[in-house]
């Protein structure tokens, strides 16, 4: 059994993304930081191969916690950083230090965290047997969501960073890192920036002329984690429907 963690899993893109994974026979550990009951109902649909973990990524000692119980499960295979916040629309004026801390705490922070204990497990050079990162980045660090989200933007951005870096830092141990930047997609992340409805006013001026949908990124996802992706690595996809 190949194992993959998606953080922030319990909803949205996670949740698209462990369903897909579970139906391609992979055992799938779907973290969550507070939404347990959604998390907890999303494993037992998936099966008996399917387990929710609670951590908050922020945090150096809960991320360690969490990948040392992924270890009672056997060797890791992948590691998918779907996990990402935004807070409210505003343009820089409005953005103080303590919304920078917790955007880039979970934005960069906890996806770096959670790579540097993937590596460990993960490296041919450490007595692994390699593996796969795929970060899910947004079309927001090539945009820079003006007037919306220039901190989630700038974080997305590092993400990108961190995926050409990490890429080539450990290609010659058997790890392969890529990134996904989505678009507009239809998910709850757009209520916690105050517009519930923005997939659906964006939506016509995509040149695709709609909004994306969660299962049109997971399937990416899964190519990358699949044998047809092992010489795809350091890239960076869009899937924004053309934007």
């Amino acid at each position: 059994m190949k194992w993959i963690l998606v953080t922030g899993g319990s909803r949205g893109i996670g949740a698209a993304i462990a369903r897909l994974a579970a139906q391609r026979g992979f055992g799938v550990v779907v973290n969550y930081r507070r939404r347990v009951a959604e998390a907890e109902a999303l494993v037992a649909e998936l099966g008996e191969h399917a387990l929710a973990l609670q951590a908050d990524l922020s945090r150096e000692s809960e991320v360690t916690r969490l990948f040392e119980r992924l270890d009672l499960l056997g060797p890791l295979y992948g590691l998918v950083n779907n996990a990402g916040i935004l807070e409210q629309q505003t343009d820089l004026l409005g953005i103080d230090e303590q919304r920078l801390q917790r955007v880039f705490a979970t934005n960069v922070f906890g996806p770096m965290l959670c790579c540097r204990e993937a590596v460990r497990r993960m490296s041919t050079k450490r007595g692994g047997t390699g593996g796969v990162i795929v970060n899910i980045s947004s079309i927001a660090a090539r945009l820079g969501s003006p007037g919306e989200y220039l901190d989630y933007a700038a974080s997305k951005g590092a993400l990108d960073t961190l995926t050409i870096g990490l890429a080539r830092e450990v290609a010659d141990q058997g790890i392969l890192v890529n990134a996904l930047r989505p678009g507009v997609v239809h998910t709850e992340i757009h209520a916690s920036g105050g517009e519930p409805g923005r997939a659906e006013r964006i939506g016509p001026m995509i040149p695709l002329g709609r909004s994306g949908q969660p299962e049109e990124i997971a399937g990416l996802v899964l190519w990358l984690l699949s044998p047809e992706a092992s010489y795809t690595t350091g890239a960076i996809f869009d899937v924004s429907g053309g934007r």
